[in-house]
């Protein structure tokens, strides 16, 4: 456990005021139960002209057209684009393997999340955190509102590290209770004994955005390590005795490459978006310059 008092918060004002004149970018269609900031694709009567169609008995006459009437002795009813919200689900990997790293990549993943969450509910999006480790864990159950952003952060500083990964289990209790619309974002090192590229398709499908933001330490794609070790796993303690040779270290990357591949690989195919970084990048570049070259934030 960490001491709480201890810790800095997730971030700072500044940060914040610049998440919030950011948005997120949805591809998919998004059908909210209440008209939010957001424009959908869904032909309503809004404010954003779409497009037109012919005039049925009973449509209501204010959207008539006069100017085409008069032309062409049609009519015609204005279609208009319809604004909702968006309801974003964050599944964050809470597992012991996640307090690694230098920087460590739980708190980078907390911020990841954080910054996100601000982004949402500045636009009045629906955010909700989805913790897990060898399973789900409580949520932060979906707000809408910029007002709920002190809310969120403060319930993601408190969150602590819980035990070993489940994600098949996790993916599958979310889908059970996820949204069928909307967005949901994988963040998560995605380091699982049990595998982990061909459960990602659990997040996929339906009316959803999916991504997956991969993370990993600087140690865990390149480890500076040399001589006889012995290696403990952070998880469930299991010990390996190795003497690191060059080969070793060639053929390890080798492994973490063809990792890495595998996800992006399994992303495609599942129609999700990869992104992926190491806790070496700075966490700001990140989110203002990264996410939003990926098209994820504008």
């Amino acid at each position: 456990m960490v001491d709480r008092a201890s810790r800095k918060p997730l971030l700072d004002d500044d940060f914040i005021a610049r998440c919030e004149k950011l948005s997120l970018i949805s591809r998919a269609v998004a059908h909210g139960r209440i008209r939010g900031e957001r424009r959908s694709r869904r032909r309503g009567f809004s404010t954003e002209f779409a497009d037109y169609r012919d005039y049925a008995p009973g449509d209501d006459l204010r959207y008539l057209d006069w100017n085409i009437y008069g032309r062409l002795d049609r009519l015609f009813i204005k279609l208009f684009e319809e604004e909702e919200d968006l309801t974003v689900c964050i599944l964050l990997d809470t597992s012991e393997s996640m307090v690694s790293g230098d920087p460590e990549k739980f708190r980078y993943a907390r911020q990841v999340a954080a910054a996100l969450g601000i982004v949402a509910l500045s636009t009045g999006d629906r955010v909700g955190i989805w913790p897990f480790d060898s399973d789900l864990r409580t949520p932060f159950r979906p707000l809408r509102g910029r007002r709920h952003g002190p809310l969120m952060l403060k319930w993601l500083e408190d969150l602590d590290c819980g035990e070993g990964t489940g994600l098949e289990r996790s993916l599958r209790s979310f889908q059970a209770v996820a949204p069928s619309r909307g967005m949901v974002i994988l963040i998560s090192d995605l380091l699982d004994p049990g595998g982990t590229t061909d459960v990602l398709k659990l997040i996929a499908g339906g009316r959803r955005d999916s991504y997956v933001f991969h993370l990993l330490s600087p140690d865990e794609l390149d480890p500076q390590v040399a001589g006889d070790l012995r290696l403990v796993d952070i998880e469930d303690r299991t010990t390996t005795e190795i003497s690191v040779t060059r080969a070793l270290l060639d053929g390890y990357r080798d492994t973490v490459a063809e990792f890495l591949s595998r996800v992006r690989e399994t992303c495609s195919r599942y129609q999700i978006q990869p992104l992926f970084t190491s806790t070496a990048a700075p966490f700001d570049e990140v989110v203002l310059g990264y996410l939003r070259q990926r098209r994820m934030l504008g």
